[in-house]
């Protein structure tokens, strides 16, 4: 503990501003994580066989009130749709994509940061490496010719520890932005196939109760 410590106290100040993004990173990818893996963690399949289910029995009530029980992005679009399941397939078509397009971009929300804060950490961490190596010939421009070595080796060392900090940050940031991004477009493509899925039962619905409700001709 007593040597990371003293890494981290050797860098300077800008260890700190790297370690301001490391922190604002670890934020993005816990609250991803948990909106990505635990909100709108369900069983796909499962919630999808139950509301088809419902929509072929002529209850559409019943699968209304079963997307109530998540507030997953899936079931808040599917929910959408059932709302209008009385009305045309035009009008259901519009209220699902409505839905999307305030339920989707929160899935993708904030991801980019990561890719951004990665690049951030190790500019901060190149810069800090020059700084730091700009005070040291500086010092050594006034050493004596025996100390000038060790003093700018010693400098050296120290300038080098903000690029090692600054890609310690960085390199993970890469690994989770691509880890989330993977799954986030993973569960968009799973949403767009199954309520492609679920709009075409209703739009089957609704035609067949339209077709209920003509009245007949009258022959003469």
């Amino acid at each position: 503990m007593e040597a990371i410590i003293s890494f981290f106290q050797r860098g300077g100040f800008f260890m700190y501003a790297i370690l301001v993004m490391g922190i604002f990173a670890l934020t993005i990818i816990i609250e991803r994580m948990i909106v990505l893996l635990g909100k709108n963690r369900i069983d796909t399949a499962g919630f999808v066989n139950q509301v088809i289910g419902y929509i072929r029995d002529g209850k559409p009530d019943r699968a209304l009130e079963f997307c109530n029980y998540s507030r997953a992005a899936l079931p808040e679009i599917v929910r959408a749709g059932l709302e209008q399941a009385n009305r045309t397939p035009d009008e259901i078509q519009n209220a699902m994509e409505v839905k999307a397009m305030s339920v989707i971009p929160k899935l993708e929300k904030r991801t980019g940061y990561l890719s951004m804060t990665a690049n951030v950490a190790t500019l901060l961490g190149l810069l800090g490496t020059v700084w730091g190596l700009i005070q040291s010939f500086q010092a050594v421009a006034h050493a004596d010719a025996a100390q000038k070595a060790a003093l700018l080796s010693s400098g050296i060392s120290v300038a080098m520890n903000t690029t090692a900090f600054g890609l310690i940050t960085a390199i993970p940031c890469m690994i989770a932005y691509a880890f989330l991004h993977e799954k986030t477009n993973e569960l968009i493509d799973e949403i767009n196939e199954n309520v492609a899925r679920i709009y075409q039962y209703l739009v089957h619905r609704s035609k067949t109760v339209e077709s209920t409700h003509e009245s007949p001709k009258n022959t003469w």
